[in-house]
């Protein structure tokens, strides 16, 4: 990535989903943003995939700061535990703070919400509303069907093959720190201890 990532938004679901993988990989993305020194911009919510990363970033000693709406403050539980919480008016209102914060996105496994937030970031760079990294990370295959719907989409001429550019999928969670710059090698890391 050519620029400078100072926080990363997270979109995932509320629920952890089937198989221990969605959880593997939200629990060591929130430990690398906050190894990183990054700030965690994340839906604010205490269940699901979003506790799991801010609770992964927390126990790091990272900086956390979650926006969540005023009625979903009621089913999401907001998290305790956080640097920042924003409560917002609408989910509108939500994703617009979450995209001023962030400088890069990084999308985990989801449900409806996870897809609404992941096209709406898509569909912003695409209109030239901004050019931060989009990562889709594929974790248990979870991205596949979403990237190969939007392949269908420019086949059949509803898009321009270089929208297929304005994300990229990494098959884990570390493919996204390296994509970030946030993940060194084993050498440089030994190199700063001397």
């Amino acid at each position: 990535m050519t620029q400078s990532v100072r926080s990363v938004a997270v979109f995932c679901g509320s629920r952890v989903g089937y198989g221990p993988a969605h959880q593997a990989a939200a629990e060591a993305l929130g430990r690398g943003i906050a190894r990183a020194g990054l700030t965690l911009i994340y839906g604010g919510g205490s269940i699901g995939l979003m506790g799991v990363v801010a609770d992964a970033a927390l126990a790091e000693g990272g900086k956390v700061h979650g926006v969540i709406p005023d009625f979903l403050s009621r089913v999401e539980r907001p998290h305790p535990g956080l640097d920042r919480l924003e409560i917002t008016r609408s989910m509108h209102e939500r994703k617009a703070r979450m995209f001023s914060l962030a400088d890069a996105f990084v999308v985990l496994s989801g449900g409806f919400g996870t897809l609404d937030e992941t096209l709406e970031i898509i569909t912003w760079r695409q209109l030239g509303l901004h050019d931060k990294p989009i990562l889709l990370s594929d974790v248990a295959g979870w991205a596949r069907p979403l990237v190969a719907l939007i392949d269908s989409v420019i086949a059949m001429g509803f898009a321009e093959p270089e929208h297929r550019r304005l994300f990229t999928v990494v098959p884990d969670v570390p493919a996204a720190l390296t994509l970030l710059g946030v993940v060194r090698t084993e050498t440089a890391a030994a190199e700063e201890r001397f």
